[in-house]
Order: C-alpha cells, then structure tokens, then sequence
C-alpha cells in the first residue's frame, strides 16, 4: 500500500508509483466575497421610514431653499415687529407717500403707514390663515376620503359625486358672497377658505385608501374584529399621512393665493387688520405716479412665499414617494 504524504512545503502532492502524474493542486481558501446584500441598501433596509424622507428631503436643493425661505418669513412677520417697532393703528397723514430713505426702509403708504411694518403685520394674518385653513381642509378632507375609500360602493359612489359637484362651483365665487355676507376676519376667512378646500385632499386619500384597503395589515385586523372606526384611525389614516402632509404645503400656498385675490379684489380684511392682497390693491393705483415701492417689496414677498411651500410641496412628494427616491 502506497503511502502519499504531502510536502509541507507546497501545496503539490508527489508522484504515484504506476509513473501518472496524479499531482494534485490546493487552492487556498478563496476570501469572502462581498455580501449579496449591497450595504447602502441595507443600511436603507434598516433605517426608518420618515429618516429615510427626511434624508431624501434635505438632498432636494429647492426644498431647502424653500424651507429656508419660510423661516426667514416666518421670523420677518412675527419676530420682527419686536425688532422694529412701528405704528399700524393711528394713520399720519404728514407722512404720506414718503420714499425709502431713513427711518422708513420702504417708505410709506398713501395712509402715512411704515411699507416695511406694514408687510410684517401683513404677513402674520396670511401665514395665520394658510395655516389654519389648511388644517381644517385637511382634517376635513382626510376624514371624507378615507370613509369613502374603506366602504366603497355605493357609500363611496355618492360621497365621490357629492365632491364632484361641489368642484364644479367657482371656488373664488362662493367666497366672495360668503365673505361679503358673513364678514371679513382671521377666523371667518380661515373657515371659509378651508371649508371650501378639501374636495382635493378628500380624493387624495380615497385613492390612498383604496390601495391600502386591500393590504395584508388591514386585512389581518379585519380578520381579529377591527371595527371601522379603528380601521380608519389606527391603520388608514396613519398610512395616508404621507401624502396627507404633502398636500398641506400646497392648501398653505392656495390659501395665500386665495387670500390675495380677495384683498386685491377689494373683500379682503379690514382695518386695522391689512394682508398682502390688500395692501397691493390699494397700492396699484399709485404705481403709474411711481410709488414703485408701495406694490414691489410686499408683492415679491407674496411670490417667494407661494413658491417656498410650492417647492417643499414638491420634495415632500418626492420624499415620501419610494419610486420618486433617488438611488
């Protein structure tokens, strides 16, 4: 019997008797691969869902810019009056149509009143209504859409069509005979505006729901006796909330916008409560004397304002979509 040693110096084994050659090579253990699994997606595997949107969110320049824009208003509106103190009650008609020049960064108005503190109180009412005006679109519109996404039928038949008419009355018609009619304050204008603004959000999250109404979650709860009300509250609405936010910047922005067109139309707040709309209407008629700076100042604030929550509207929708996501 053939005795076949290895040679501790190679990694060959010697010859057989017969003359063949049977030599036979040892590879060494080969290095380990890399994983299957790419590590940036599974750090993306393993990391939260809202880390995930915030980190695709901050990757989006004109979010940011527009995020960075809405700060600096919101700081301009309500912690600038305590900067720069000026008085927006008791007009001074020595002072008039004054240029920008010292003590008036902005001049004045026709009614002696300081442009530049004008816009931070005008400010402060169009972020208040906006905001509230939104919410209670949302609130309303989220509430409406996930009802008629989950009972579907003929439930979500007549409450859809219900919205459909409602979208096919003039918006800006409506609010000018309510606001006529009921008055003009922060209040009644953040009603009317969210009253008449949640058609878009309630088809929003229908849709939402009804893509979501058929997942495995929602069925297992159905399964252990969920009732509607916890379907809707505990697993519906939650799962919408993506896009739920993201419509909020824009139902902000439509609001301002909404909030302009009747104060340039002449039914915006009265005095001494001023917004941006109505501070450009009543300086329109002074541009072709040359009051550039009555109208110039506050209407760039409206249009960067507008395009801030229109930009973060669009990388939150970026954000919060997966297949929007950039690898």
């Amino acid at each position: 019997m053939t005795s076949i040693n290895k040679d501790p110096s190679s990694d060959q084994l010697p010859e057989n008797d017969g003359g063949v050659d049977v030599t036979t090579t040892i590879e060494p253990p080969a290095a380990p691969g890399p994983a299957s699994t790419d590590a940036g997606d599974l750090g993306e595997a393993t990391t939260s869902g809202w880390k995930l949107t915030l980190r695709e969110f901050t990757r989006n320049k004109p979010a940011v810019i527009g995020v960075a824009v809405v700060v600096f208003f919101l700081l301009f509106s309500f912690i600038g009056p305590m900067v720069y103190h000026t008085d927006q009650i008791d007009t001074n008609l020595l002072n008039t149509d004054l240029p920008p020049g010292s003590g008036h960064p902005f001049g004045t108005d026709d009614e002696g009143f300081d442009v530049l503190g004008r816009m931070m109180k005008g400010g402060q009412i169009a972020m208040e209504i906006g905001l509230l005006s939104a919410l209670i679109a949302s609130v309303i519109g989220t509430l409406w859409g996930a009802v008629a996404g989950l009972f579907g039928g003929i439930v979500d038949a007549v409450m859809m069509r219900i919205v459909d008419i409602l979208l096919s009355i003039p918006f800006l018609l409506v609010v000018l005979i309510v606001a006529s009619k009921y008055g003009a304050s922060v209040w009644s204008f953040s009603l009317i505006l969210g009253i008449f603004s949640w058609l878009v959000p309630a088809r929003l999250v229908r849709g939402e729901v009804l893509t979501l109404r058929v997942r495995d979650f929602v069925s297992a709860a159905r399964v252990m006796g969920g009732s509607k009300t916890h379907l809707i509250f505990r697993h519906l609405i939650p799962n919408a909330m993506g896009t739920v936010i993201v419509n909020i910047t824009f139902q902000i922005a439509d609001a301002m916008l909404a909030l302009s067109a009747l104060g340039f139309l002449g039914f915006g707040l009265k005095y001494p409560q001023t917004d941006w709309g109505s501070q450009v209407a009543n300086a329109y008629q002074d541009l072709s004397d040359g009051y550039w700076w009555l109208v110039f100042p506050v209407g760039t604030a409206l249009v960067l304002v507008v395009m801030a929550f229109n930009l973060i509207g669009d990388g939150l929708r970026d954000a919060v979509d997966v297949r929007l996501r950039r690898r």
